[in-house]
């Protein structure tokens, strides 16, 4: 996979990149990822990227001619036809499913705006995908752009280090994660429970499971899809239903 990423402030993007599984994982050519201050693309003589909106109204608003030229260059040197990712609040609210599905793409470009907003025809022309990852405004796209990144290359093959922890993560299964715990067994009084001690692996994934269901009906019982839950899946829910 090849990552472009749009931006005035490249430097505010770059250190994201050089820690962690980001940067291991660009380490070991599992990636590749290039940061474009689309300020260089501009044709007006003051290098200005912005302008006043048609009709009035607060703020300035992102120029169409910059990013254009910069995703058309971008597109001619990898010959590809990319997920074009426009960060804004008025997107789809981000989520996993939508993680699984960009990591199984060879070429994304997200734009990162600041200002008051987007020339609607960068949104109606140029972009694949709108996403927002939340329901907040934040000052600029590129921690939204981060975060996005972050999600998908770690689900890229041989990323992390475990090949089992990705398809295990909260939401990936549709529930979320089961508690965990390590050493000491024993910590202040706080012990971990009987049955991750015991070493029967069938009653542990069973406890697992079990937490997993609880987690998610006192945290996030909207991510249930009672037609993927198994029999044992569903008494354990009707039990917590009646319990809670």
């Amino acid at each position: 996979m090849h990552i472009d990423v749009l931006t005035l402030f490249p430097e505010l993007v770059s250190s994201v990149f050089n820690h962690s599984i980001l940067k291991k994982a660009n380490d070991k050519a599992k990636y590749s990822y290039n940061l474009v201050n689309f300020r260089d693309y501009t044709e007006n003589k003051h290098s200005k990227v912005d302008d006043y909106p048609y009709g009035g109204g607060a703020g300035m608003v992102l120029t169409p001619q910059p990013i254009f030229d910069a995703v058309d260059d971008l597109k001619e040197k990898q010959s590809t036809k990319p997920r074009v990712i426009l960060m804004c609040p008025q997107g789809a609210t981000y989520n996993q499913n939508k993680a699984e599905e960009l990591a199984k793409e060879d070429h994304l470009v997200f734009i990162c705006g600041h200002y008051e907003g987007y020339d609607e025809r960068i949104r109606e022309h140029l972009v694949t995908d709108e996403i927002s990852i939340g329901d907040y405004v934040l000052t600029g796209g590129e921690l939204g752009a981060m975060v996005v990144i972050d999600s998908v290359v770690r689900l890229l093959p041989e990323v992390l280090g475990n090949e089992d922890s990705a398809p295990k993560d909260s939401f990936s299964t549709g529930l979320l994660e089961h508690p965990h715990y390590t050493r000491p067994a024993d910590f202040r009084g706080m012990k971990v429970p009987d049955v991750l001690l015991s070493g029967n692996h069938a009653k542990i994934e069973a406890w697992r499971r079990k937490e997993s269901l609880k987690r998610t009906y006192e945290r996030r019982k909207d991510l249930i899809d009672a037609d993927l839950l198994s029999k044992n899946d569903l008494k354990i829910w009707e039990e917590l239903k009646n319990n809670y």
